[in-house]
């Protein structure tokens, strides 16, 4: 299960709502959305509840990333790794975790951090968020490609969470960015992959896309449909690439279905990708499930809960019923 929720991890014994271990002198998160508090404990219950033996847990955005200076995000991103490897090795049935990382502009440090945490600390795979920096840097940035060949070198699995856009304007008060913003962040960085080729040149690495992959299985029409019969040398010089390589991007992704379980959303994404690919997922590990966000509405069969939790297995991870995170 993919249940994702969590504020700042802390070292062992730490608080974790002491702000100075981990934010200052940082603001927090720039999303609007108010940080839950999290506990290895809360997160038990809540996997009993949902029938869930096994959880990856993962860092939310902005992560490491909610401090400027460099040096310092190395240091937060090793001190997350480290307590959530001690998490791991205290109940090993019940977690793993997915490492975070310093900004990943930052090449040699994104990659020594990599190192670590799959050589050293045995990390189930690591956490990118969608883009970095203040100028947009999404993840098919050319920037990005020798974090990209590590991570497919070493056939890691990926996992991709939301950050808040490049501007911080909220449509209004009561509309956090997290809402709106969020999907459409993951539509942006999956579309800037797939028109940068990403998958294909670094084809070792599993990439997970929070959110049944935003607004992507909506809108990935717009981008192919019109390359359809377009010449590929012009489809390849106006977008990057054509009409079948598109789909077969889209289609390789993998999609966790965190605050997507509605039938309608979870149709949608079925009728486009391989059933392989969904992976179960729960938005916030401090919440339970409302109804809408479960599997088991009269419209839609409650058995595609269970091909959905079964078909992380496919993944290179832990052997579990599905993939839980802290997002």
């Amino acid at each position: 299960m993919l249940a994702n929720g969590a504020g700042p991890l802390t070292a062992p014994g730490e608080d974790m709502r002491d702000s100075s271990l981990t934010t200052s002198p940082a603001t927090g998160d720039p999303s609007g959305w108010p940080t839950p508090k999290w506990s290895p404990s809360s997160s038990r219950m809540i996997m009993k509840h949902l029938g869930v033996q096994s959880a990856i847990l993962s860092v939310t955005a902005p992560g490491p990333c909610v401090l400027a200076d460099p040096v310092g995000q190395a240091a937060l991103a090793w001190r997350l790794n480290e307590y959530a490897a001690h998490l791991r090795d205290e109940d090993h049935a019940s977690f793993g975790f997915f490492a975070s990382l310093p900004d990943i502009r930052n090449a040699s440090a994104a990659v020594a951090e990599i190192a670590y945490a799959l050589d050293v600390l045995g990390a189930d795979g690591v956490t990118l968020f969608t883009r970095y920096g203040p100028n947009a840097t999404y993840l098919g940035h050319p920037d990005l490609e020798p974090v990209w060949k590590e991570l497919s070198r070493r056939e890691a699995t990926v996992f991709v969470h939301p950050t808040h856009p490049a501007h911080l304007d909220q449509v209004s008060k009561y509309l956090p960015a997290t809402v709106v913003d969020y999907p459409h962040e993951t539509t942006r960085a999956a579309v800037d992959m797939i028109t940068a080729r990403t998958l294909k040149r670094y084809p070792g690495v599993k990439v997970i896309l929070s959110h049944a992959g935003g607004t992507l299985p909506f809108l990935i029409s717009r981008l192919a449909a019109p390359l359809r019969k377009t010449p590929g040398v012009v489809a390849s010089w106006v977008t990057g690439t054509g009409h079948d390589e598109a789909l077969q991007a889209f289609r390789s992704f993998y999609y966790d279905v965190a605050l997507s379980t509605s039938p309608q959303v979870l149709r949608t994404l079925l009728d486009l990708v391989p059933k392989s690919h969904v992976v179960y997922g729960v938005g916030d590990a401090s919440v339970l499930p409302t109804p809408e966000y479960t599997t088991t509405g009269p419209t839609y069969n409650p058995s595609g809960q269970l091909m959905l939790i079964r078909s992380i297995e496919r993944l290179p991870l832990r052997s579990c019923a599905g993939i839980s995170c802290l997002s």
